[in-house]
């Protein structure tokens, strides 16, 4: 049975290598990518601080050209930071075109928020421009992909600086603070905060309007949760750019907090009535009222998973870190 299930907890993973595969055809064949045809919008959150924003694509992804998740940059005096990548080396260079339709300053440094592909696949294309590409914890070997929760044949350019505590980065005048926080990607995740702008790229700590991806060996819930909490408190008034969905504030970090909160309880019920994990997502594979419009509803039957594993077996402990 647990095999069973850590099948439907890698299915997000693998559906993320097959599309960076399948997004990079010959250039010399291939048009490349525009923001349209990357499902992308550019939104300007901050005063030199941007957002691109994958509008289009749900999961499974209908076509490898899409974006998955979302990505932007910060421009400084002397300097531009992106942070993530997506999912291919051609979405990393409409990144880069992109910033030169704005700034004719470079990109100093890459910021990989954690090390999934849908955020890594597209190191390359700043690789090969000896661009510095930050990350942290084991993302090194995670994302080259030799071992790990999702580790895989093949291999991506991993992070070659790590960041493994609270660092503030300048872009010249302008400052970049980037904080470790836990609980999606195994030990892995960073978020970037533009203080004189009040933006945080909160990356895959929230999915917004969207089911989190929660995979097995990734995820720890109460690490999530606590770390939500967390950013709720330290970040009230900022603009949140989430790893998925729209650009949200303070309001996007709660509802995600809410999504954990109702599988909690939901876990509670299932372990009050001794119910096995198959029978407990049997009963709950119905998505929650609150939830049926949001898109990824794919993932939701590995968010009980994740739910049922660590919910039903844990004892409550505070949120407060």
């Amino acid at each position: 049975m647990k095999r069973r299930w850590g099948y439907l907890a890698a299915l997000w993973a693998v559906v993320l290598v097959l599309v960076g595969a399948l997004s990079q055809p010959a250039r010399s064949q291939a048009t490349a990518a525009t923001l349209q045809t990357a499902g992308l919008k550019l939104e300007q959150v901050g005063s030199g601080v941007y957002a691109l924003v994958a509008e289009k694509v749900d999961f499974p992804p209908a076509d490898p050209k899409l974006a998955i998740a979302n990505s932007g940059f910060i421009v400084g005096s002397d300097g531009v930071m992106v942070v993530d990548t997506f999912q291919s080396p051609e979405l990393a260079e409409l990144t880069l075109a992109t910033v030169k339709t704005v700034t004719d300053k470079p990109v100093r440094y890459v910021l990989n928020t954690h090390y999934h592909s849908d955020h890594t696949g597209g190191n390359p294309a700043f690789r090969k421009l000896g661009i510095p590409i930050l990350g942290r914890g084991l993302a090194r070997d995670y994302v080259a992909g030799r071992r790990g929760p999702n580790a895989r044949s093949g291999s991506n350019e991993p992070p070659d600086v790590l960041i493994n505590s609270r660092t503030d980065l300048w872009l010249g005048d302008r400052a970049v603070r980037i904080e470790p926080v836990d609980g999606h990607a195994a030990g892995t995740d960073l978020v970037a905060y533009v203080p004189d702008a009040k933006v945080l790229f909160a990356a895959d700590m929230v999915f917004n309007m969207r089911v989190p991806f929660a995979g097995e060996g990734d995820a720890d819930l109460r690490q999530w949760q606590g770390s939500l909490y967390r950013l709720a408190v330290t970040f009230p008034d900022a603009k949140v750019v989430p790893g998925h969905g729209e650009v949200t504030d303070v309001s996007g970090i709660q509802a995600q907090q809410a999504f954990f909160d109702d599988l909690e309880r939901l876990a509670r019920r299932w372990k009050a009535q001794n119910l096995s994990k198959e029978q407990a997502i049997a009963q709950s594979s119905t998505i929650i009222e609150a939830y049926r419009t949001y898109k990824f509803q794919g993932l939701y039957t590995t968010a009980l998973g994740a739910a049922y594993d660590q919910f039903t077996r844990s004892a409550t402990i505070p949120l407060i870190p």
